[in-house]
This record gives C-alpha cells, sequence and structure tokens, in this order.
C-alpha cells in the first residue's frame, strides 16, 4: 500500500462483510463495509503495476456504462477496471444513442433488461435515477453519479487514499481525523457521499464555503460543521479536499466574480499553512486551476495526492465491480 498501514490496525474486518447486489450510495454502508472494499482495492492495485496488467477474474460477465452526463475519469476508470478483469466491457453514450432521439429511461431499461448485462454502470443528472433501474433491471446497478445526490465510488477512492497517508498524520484510524470539504458543496455529489463515508469511518467532517454554496440545515442532514470562512474552516485540518466551482449548475449568480472567489475561496500556499504541518490537499477532478486551487498546490509534490486519486480509482472500481459480479464474494 502507498503509505504501508496495515487494515488490521484500522480495525478487524472479514472479507465476507460485503453482500450488497448493488451500489447506490454511501448512506447506508457500514465502516466493516468499506473496509472490507478498501481491503479488496488493495489486493487489485498489485494487478495494475504488473508488465501484463490484466487478470481473467471476470471473465465471461458483460458490463455496460450508461453515461447521461459527460466523464473522463469515472467513465475511463470503469472501462479500465472492466477489461484489465477481462470482462466484456459495453460503452453506451448517451450523445450517439436513442435517448438522444426521445428514448425514455423505461425504454432504456427495457433494452438493457433484453441484453442481460451482469452490471450496469450509471451516470445520470437526476437524482434517483439509479434506484430505478436497480429495482427494476436484474444486473446489478452501480451508482457513477446522480444529480446532486451521490457518488459512493468517488467516496471509496478518496477513502483509500486518505488511509494510505494515515502513518504519515500519525493516525492509525480515522477517528478524530479532521476534513475540510471546501467550496461549491451546494452542487457536489462529491461532497454528500464524502461526507456520510468519512463520518462512518470516524472522521471529523467540515463544510467549508460561501454561504450561497452551502444548502440549508445541512449540519443535521450530514452530521458537519458549517464554516463560511475559509481560513477558519481549513485551520488545523488533516485533509483538505478542494470541489469544482461547478458553474455549468448555476442558473444564478452564487459568487460575485471568478476573481473574487478565487481570492476568498481558493486554495493557496499561504492559506494551505493554516492546515496541519502534514495536511494532504484532494481534488475530484476536473480541476480549474486559479478558480478552487492555486497550481502551486496543485502540483506539490509532498502535499497534493490529486494523481493518487485517479489510481485508487481504478482500483476500487475494480474492486467493486468484483464484489458484485461474484456472489461468492458477497456472502
Amino acid at each position: 500500500m502507498g503509505a504501508g498501514i496495515s487494515y488490521s490496525r484500522v480495525g478487524t474486518m472479514k472479507s465476507n462483510l460485503w453482500n450488497r447486489k448493488h451500489l447506490l450510495s454511501m448512506r447506508d454502508i457500514g465502516r466493516g463495509e468499506i473496509l472490507s472494499i478498501l481491503e479488496t482495492a488493495a489486493s487489485f492495485r498489485e494487478v495494475n503495476h504488473r508488465d501484463i496488467k490484466k487478470v481473467p477474474t471476470l471473465r465471461g460477465k458483460t458490463i455496460i456504462n450508461l453515461f447521461y452526463e459527460n466523464s473522463t475519469r469515472t467513465r475511463t476508470s470503469f472501462e479500465l477496471a472492466g477489461k484489465r478483469m477481462s470482462a466484456d466491457v459495453i460503452n453506451m453514450s448517451v450523445a450517439s444513442s436513442s435517448v438522444k432521439k426521445g428514448e425514455t429511461l423505461i425504454d432504456t431499461l427495457a433494452t438493457l433488461q433484453a441484453m442481460n448485462p451482469d452490471v450496469v454502470v450509471v451516470r445520470h443528472s437526476e437524482s434517483g435515477a439509479q434506484e430505478f433501474l436497480a429495482r427494476n433491471l436484474n444486473a446489478a446497478i452501480i451508482n457513477a453519479g446522480d444529480g446532486r445526490h451521490a457518488h459512493p465510488t468517488q467516496a471509496l477512492l478518496d477513502i483509500l487514499t486518505i488511509h494510505d497517508h494515515l502513518p504519515i498524520m500519525g493516525r492509525e484510524d480515522f477517528q478524530g481525523l479532521k476534513v475540510a470539504i471546501c467550496g461549491d458543496v451546494l452542487h457536489s455529489r462529491v461532497a454528500r457521499s464524502n461526507a456520510q463515508g468519512l463520518a462512518t469511518m470516524g472522521a471529523e467532517v467540515r463544510f467549508v464555503g460561501p454561504p450561497t454554496l452551502i444548502p440549508a440545515k445541512v449540519e443535521e442532514a450530514f452530521n458537519v460543521k458549517v464554516y463560511h470562512q475559509m481560513d477558519e474552516g481549513i485551520q488545523g485540518v488533516d485533509v483538505v479536499m478542494m470541489l469544482r466551482l461547478q458553474q455549468e449548475r448555476m442558473a444564478k449568480a452564487y459568487i460575485p466574480s471568478i476573481r473574487e472567489y478565487f481570492h476568498y475561496w481558493g486554495l493557496t500556499r499561504k492559506r494551505l499553512a493554516l492546515a496541519a504541518d502534514t495536511a494532504i490537499v484532494m481534488h475530484p477532478g476536473p480541476m480549474n486551476r486559479g478558480v478552487e486551487i492555486a497550481s502551486e498546490v496543485a502540483d506539490d509534490l509532498e502535499r497534493s495526492v490529486i494523481l493518487e486519486q485517479v489510481a485508487n480509482g481504478l482500483a476500487i472500481r475494480m474492486a467493486v465491480l468484483y464484489r458484485l459480479c461474484t456472489p461468492q464474494s458477497r456472502s
């Protein structure tokens, strides 16, 4: 593993703790289940460093990637994860599919059912679309992002990345770990899934951002602390997770200007000095350099773990596909 911490030191677990058919959100996933996925991902991480990066684990299985929204990292890593385990992977791009011709989700469901896939990975702009498919499709469903609601595999890869760096922070587990999730929380499914998963692991989660970009009543809903001043919010934290400013989802003015947003909320080297000396910097991508994060921070080889997140995303998605495709691993 990246920093060499033992899973047994983080918590006792068994590899058969995962027994779900679908992965839809982080809301009701327990600590043992999360650790079980991390353990499986650690074993697949070794595969990705071999000269021949392929194993027959999912030979004969069919995986469909159904993306109603554009994606680079998530879709590519799911495709590569399936192929590295020898599954048959089909990418359905909505831009070139019948959906653009007016096909409804129900009709798409019928088409998918006829193909008899083992797993369907879905990204959709509407919250709850994956739950609908899970109720009506025989295949296992993986939520690759739905509206503002959830992005569970991103949360799992982020937890794995933090887990790797616990020894550097002088910690054996997540208990009391301080994580600041900063920026456009309002439009972020990543923020919601991370808040749920990290709280389950025992971390103290903070949402940090301007009042216009923090949802109402979020403290009770997600068991987080809210800070509206960036300098106060990241004071002494172990992890600074920056979020992309999702201007494409903004129908009205949430900030005065990009320049002012960066001035008050952008992560600079000076501002990072307010966090713990061993604090790491994260970002789910894609990054808006000079908007939510300065290039010198994003490219800091000692503090930034953004590229580690990308690498861990592949291992996590291999682990999730394996667990959902092989019933014996879930029993």
